[in-house]
């Protein structure tokens, strides 16, 4: 591992990427792949957000409250598993799943690629070149011959609002990496971080209330996806509030109670109050000045993930706002990667649609599984975004308890099923899954809706008997009218 020494000192590399999370990992090995010397920086732990406090963290956390929620379903089992959780072993098992927040092994894997690490904050200083300021002060001065690929990802947006510095709001970070389940927690927004952290923490003995502005539950997904988490997180124990947004936060006392403000005049008392409000890009301190852009903006990309404007810049992940998810991220660095080596042995690009160099599956082949229970896993576009993009559409529904599978798998089943077919040519747009069990089933809708399969085709992919998958075979029954 390179650190930058006393001294300012300056290094040349084929691609220098600035950001050593999954995405930054991954176009680092692309373009080590194809003989390109790589640095790459970072300021925080290599592995990024995902490794130390989201995807792993929190997937950790929710894997033994989803495990108890299967297991009370079974007969035979379900009197066996009906104490509460082993809140020390779950953290403890979620520290080990974060590398109890040390990237030793993530830098070997660097290093044992041939990716040369630079500690300290990396920003553009012109085109082609980066600055690392390391945590002494001192610089480094890294150039770029081909590329510099942005992996800085993003971070969580906290509202300014009255009292919000005092009340010391949690984030996802703090909520994947807290130390003990508060007595009281109050969780701001409805979508995937706001659904999961609620199944967490109020299996984790909190009193959780959660407060959305509109009026449910993962808004991007299937209008049934947020009505069937919402159901189960009710009866599980946690209030949802619907319509309401925090106006303002009191917590006069370090150590001592929140105070919740609400717009409707209403206000609630809270250990912790948690804000799942969206993201924003880590580009504020990048130095997009100097090339022309504009500091804290996302950075618009070619299906390639070259930014616009540029024949040197890309950005990958988060911070060009296609999709914000782990894989699509990484997805979108072996496209980028690709790309970079093929650019710089002057080999034409295949930028057409699923070519090798265009990240197609961006548009309309992005897979998500919340990991709450139920499961919501969904592939493509929903029935309204299948529409307003024009398409002349027909939403196929089948109840997933009605599927022997579904229950064999657990007593009481609920779930739900969706294909959006496109009538003009009879291929998938989009799937939707939603129930126990079903997150490991949305890789045959991924590969049905990026591989465009056509309906008469599936038709002749059978369903092995008894699985929950047998629900593919009811969708299409149901599109044919037999």
């Amino acid at each position: 591992m390179t650190d930058a020494g006393k001294n300012s000192e300056r290094s040349a590399y084929d691609v220098v990427v600035i950001g050593a999370g999954p995405v930054g990992e991954n176009v680092a090995d692309r373009a080590r792949a194809a003989g390109l010397s790589t640095a790459v920086v970072e300021s925080e732990l290599v592995g990024g957000e995902c490794s130390y406090w989201a995807c792993m963290p929190s997937k950790a956390l929710l894997r033994p409250v989803v495990a108890r929620a299967d297991a009370r379903r079974v007969p035979g089992l379900s009197a066996a598993v009906q104490g509460p959780l082993d809140v020390e072993a779950v953290l403890a098992h979620r520290d080990e799943e974060a590398s109890h927040w040390k990237d030793d092994g993530q830098v070997a894997w660097l290093e044992s690629v041939g990716a040369d690490v630079h500690r300290g904050t990396g920003r553009l200083t012109g085109p082609r070149t980066v600055t690392v300021t390391a945590s002494d002060g001192t610089e480094h001065h890294l150039t770029a011959r081909h590329a510099v690929a942005v992996c800085t990802g993003s971070r969580a947006v906290v509202p300014s609002l009255p009292g919000v510095e005092e009340a010391r709001p949690w984030t996802s970070r703090e909520a994947t990496s807290a130390k003990e389940a508060p007595g009281r927690l109050v969780i701001v927004g409805g979508g995937v971080v706001g659904v999961e952290m609620a199944t967490v923490w109020q299996a984790l003995g909190s009193e959780v209330t959660l407060l959305i502005r509109g009026g449910g539950l993962l808004p991007k997904m299937e209008p049934f996806a947020g009505e069937l988490v919402a159901d189960a997180l009710t009866e599980a124990g946690a209030r949802i509030r619907t319509g309401v947004s925090v106006t303002a936060l009191r917590r006069p006392a370090p150590d001592g109670p929140v105070t919740v403000e609400l717009d409707d005049g209403d206000r609630i008392e809270a250990d912790e109050i948690l804000f799942a409000t969206g993201r924003a890009p880590r580009t504020d301190d990048l130095g997009l000045e100097t090339i022309g852009l504009e500091p804290g903006s996302w950075l618009t990309v070619d299906d390639s993930c070259r930014v616009e404007g540029t024949d040197w810049l890309y950005a990958v992940g988060d911070v060009n706002h296609r999709a914000l998810l782990t894989h699509q991220g990484k997805y979108q660095a072996r496209i980028a990667g690709a790309a970079i080596a093929a650019r710089t042995g002057k080999t034409p690009l295949e930028t057409a649609p699923w070519g090798a160099h265009a990240a197609t599956a961006d548009h309309g082949a992005v897979p998500q599984v919340v990991f709450t229970d139920p499961e919501a896993a969904s592939v493509g576009l929903t029935l309204a975004e299948a529409e307003r993009a024009g398409h002349r559409v027909r939403a196929v529904d089948h109840d997933l308890a009605a599927v022997a599978g579904s229950g064999l798998y657990a007593d009481g089943y609920r779930g739900r099923a969706r294909m959006i077919v496109d009538l003009d040519r009879e291929i998938l747009l989009g799937v939707t899954f939603v129930g126990p069990g079903i997150g490991e089933l949305l890789h045959s809708a991924t590969i049905a809706v990026a591989g465009e399969v056509p309906i008469a085709r599936l038709w002749h992919a059978v369903p092995a008997y008894p699985t929950i998958s047998e629900v593919w075979l009811r969708l299409l029954e149901a599109y044919r009218g037999h």
